[in-house]
């Protein structure tokens, strides 16, 4: 009975229902203890031990991982199935047949399981937050921020073409004139101008907003963020481990390769968004070549004025790829900076061999200058000869120049070597003269106590030497007697 009373009381203070009062049955004071949950919920193993904790967090990270790769998948998917219906019809097939049905359908398909990974990302994104802040209620993590972020995720995952679902019948209800036809915004000639029209180019256009995924599935997927060393050594120094941290060490590390990969998608994808935006109108800017060559100018803003854009749409893509061409372009510059500078080595082994080359003009001018003098102090004794002291003067006068000039430019190399002293270089010197201060120090150390002992050697024998004389100036004086 007093056991399972005990067991009873540490239930109740596990659930928390000893937290409303001060006093017991017995009359008792108790402490008063503030639940983490509600009353009557009990803690799980994942709230508990803290390895509890470091297991399920492993897990939660693996299936974000997992569920970023599935909805950037379903995302390309999307895309891709848009651009196969934009060019297929309707030289393959017509608006009102089942294959742009099917097409269209799988769009719809791919954006609603685009919708589910994403809800199941922020969810396991929540648990993760509640695991590592040790809370109970997931209502702490719904901030505005997040429930923000959230909603707009959402709804741009949500943007798809969907005319197609519009019947033909159904051009009353859009407002078209009877006996007009209406078919896929995406199909029509130029003959239909319609509202509808601008509003699934917009809609096929902001389908490329799905590709931020791409920068979420790069920050979860890179060896910085799964790396144990990595992390440690950046809680150390407060160091956080965004994509912008990412993206500073894959372009530290494969600067060429990553600004490759962008421009070629970019200049890919810009030119098949101002296709979609001029051919309805027939232009020549409606072709993937034309378009092609527009993006490419425009993008390393060139801009020879043989092509130019005539639509509304077709102009905000050429004015975001120049935009992103001089942000690329200030890039590209750096990199090749940084690509073609000498490293630490190659310039000291640079400055080495012209400080060499310095010197010898050096000499080479101060010995031109000591001719010089030589020429001029003979020519003074001659009085007929004026023209040759003038031009021994002008000649001098110029080896003085040349002199001083390489003088001051040694000076300035130097000044400018001096300026890149190698830190290690220098590190290793002043442990190398605090290891020989050391050994130094040591040896004197040994010497002085061998010095000690041979000192106290000296004292034993000079007592031993004077007990002995000592002893035998007794004998001596007992002899006496």
């Amino acid at each position: 009975m007093e056991m399972t009373a005990r067991l009873a009381h540490l239930d109740t203070k596990v659930d928390g229902r000893n937290c409303d009062g001060l006093v017991n049955h017995n009359g008792e004071t108790t402490e008063i203890r503030v639940p983490l949950s509600h009353t009557g919920k009990r803690l799980g193993p994942i709230e508990g031990g803290n390895l509890y904790r470091l297991r399920d967090r492993k897990f939660l990270l693996e299936d974000k991982k997992r569920l970023c790769a599935w909805a950037l998948g379903a995302a390309l998917l999307g895309i891709l199935l848009m651009v196969l219906h934009a060019e297929l019809c309707p030289v393959v097939y017509q608006p009102e047949s089942i294959y742009a049905l099917s097409i269209n359908g799988l769009i719809s398909f791919s954006t609603g399981c685009l919708l589910i990974l994403i809800i199941a990302f922020h969810y396991k994104d929540i648990r993760l937050f509640i695991i590592d802040h040790n809370q109970v209620d997931w209502r702490i993590a719904m901030t505005s921020n997040r429930v923000l972020g959230i909603s707009l995720e959402l709804i741009v995952c949500a943007i798809h073409p969907v005319a197609i679902y519009l019947r033909p019948d159904m051009g009353d209800r859009l407002g078209a004139k009877p006996g007009q036809n209406s078919s896929t915004p995406l199909c029509l000639s130029s003959s239909h101008k319609e509202v509808m029209l601008d509003v699934e180019l917009l809609l096929s256009a902001l389908m490329f907003l799905r590709l931020y995924l791409v920068h979420r599935a790069v920050l979860l997927h890179s060896k910085v963020l799964l790396s144990a060393s990595y992390r440690s050594i950046g809680s150390l120094n407060n160091i956080n481990f965004s994509f912008r941290f990412v993206l500073k060490v894959l372009m530290n590390k494969y600067p060429a390769r990553t600004l490759l990969v962008f421009i070629m998608f970019f200049w890919l994808s810009a030119a098949w968004m101002l296709r979609l935006c001029e051919r309805q109108q027939q232009v020549e800017t409606g072709g993937m070549d034309k378009a092609l060559w527009l993006i490419a100018i425009t993008f390393l803003t060139v801009g020879y004025g043989d092509v130019a854009p005539h639509t509304s749409c077709g102009k905000l893509v050429c004015l975001f790829t120049g935009v992103m061409g001089v942000a690329c372009t200030a890039m590209l510059v750096a990199v090749m900076t940084k690509k073609l500078a000498l490293n630490k080595g190659e310039k000291h082994v640079h400055f080495f061999m012209m400080d060499i080359q310095i010197s010898k003009r050096i000499r080479h001018a101060a010995a031109n200058v000591l001719r010089e003098c030589w020429l001029l102090h003979r020519t003074t004794h001659t009085k007929d000869n004026s023209g040759e002291h003038r031009h021994h003067q002008r000649c001098l006068l110029e080896a003085i120049r040349v002199f001083r000039h390489l003088r001051l430019k040694q000076r300035k190399l130097r000044d400018y070597a001096s300026e890149m002293v190698d830190l290690s270089k220098m590190q290793m010197i002043m442990c190398d003269l605090s290891a020989n201060w050391n050994s130094s120090y040591h040896e004197l150390e040994q010497r002085i106590i061998s010095m000690e002992q041979k000192l106290d050697e000296l004292g034993r024998s000079f007592q031993n030497t004077s007990e002995l004389l000592t002893q035998a100036l007794h004998h001596r004086r007992l002899d006496h007697r």
